[in-house]
């Protein structure tokens, strides 16, 4: 049983995403690394030379400008990243560049991959998440906030990204999958305001269509922080990975976590998730078949 990882990346330095953490927080669970770097304007090629590791296999791609709706980009960036990958492996390990996974979890992982090697019924494994906002000590409690995603999947090229590469599926079909007891941490919208802006900016072209990129051209430098929902306090510990760059966190964010923005049926569903753990009406982007 043999494991691969994979990622996409582009402007890592522009927009300061933590790949660089993101694929040595998995390097000690795969055999082989493949990232492949988007045409960047910046030093992100640099970047990932500077990693050193030699199961390190870096590629190169020049995103599709015309796939701009929806994040497709992303997902024709994801399947060619995940073709790299030879057929001598089991697995395909996907890390997003603002994703990081705990050590605490290697075990769990390689075990998981183990014990369903051979239980090709088994497509995917699927992960928990924990969604950190504007600093490292808040994370999203809300549903807003996907609560499980698919981040290994079997090494069958039937699989493909789905939409903008949140998840997997087979055509249309979801994916069947086993739960892994690891949580995948999600850093994407810890950024000063100004880069947090600057980020949403650069990123939206591939979501909008040209009068909309006009409206998030013309927004405030500075992104506001208090739109959210509904947070709460991280009591855990990070990556050790993330560790020196939480150290260089060199803004602040106080936000008040008893600030409930919420519908009334939203409220109802929220407290209903804090009392019982369940979330009812859940988009499940994945088929589980084994818990």
């Amino acid at each position: 049983m043999k494991i691969a990882g994979f990622t996409i990346i582009k402007n890592a330095v522009t927009n300061d995403f933590p790949i660089v953490e993101a694929i040595r927080s998995i390097l000690p669970v795969v055999d082989e690394m493949i990232v492949l770097i988007g045409d960047s304007s910046d030093a992100t090629v640099a970047l990932m030379e500077a990693i050193g590791d030699p199961k390190i296999k870096i590629h190169h791609s020049v995103w599709n400008k015309n796939l701009r709706k929806g994040g497709a980009v992303l997902a024709d960036e994801t399947n060619k990243a995940f073709h790299l990958i030879g057929d001598e492996y089991t697995w395909a390990f996907y890390i997003q560049g603002d994703e990081v996974v705990h050590e605490k979890y290697h075990p769990s992982i390689r075990t998981a991959c183990e014990k369903y090697a051979s239980d090709t019924e088994v497509q995917g494994l699927l992960f928990k998440y924990k969604h950190f906002y504007g600093t490292y000590d808040y994370v999203g409690d809300s549903r807003k906030w996907y609560a499980h995603e698919i981040r290994i999947i079997r090494n069958n090229k039937a699989i493909s990204a789905y939409r903008d590469a949140q998840g997997f599926r087979i055509g249309k079909a979801k994916l069947p999958v086993a739960c892994v007891e690891a949580s995948i941490y999600h850093y994407g919208w810890v950024k000063s305001p100004t880069q947090m802006r600057q980020k949403i900016k650069e990123s939206s072209v591939y979501w909008n269509d040209d009068t909309q990129m006009e409206k998030i051209k013309s927004s405030p430098a500075d992104y506001d922080f208090t739109g959210f929902d509904s947070l709460e306090k991280f009591t855990g510990t990070h990556p050790k990975v993330m560790l020196d760059r939480i150290q260089r966190q060199n803004w602040v964010i106080d936000l008040d976590l008893s600030q409930k923005k919420f519908s009334f049926k939203n409220k109802c569903l929220y407290l209903f998730e804090k009392l019982t753990g369940i979330r009812p009406f859940d988009f499940k982007n994945y088929k589980i078949i084994r818990k």
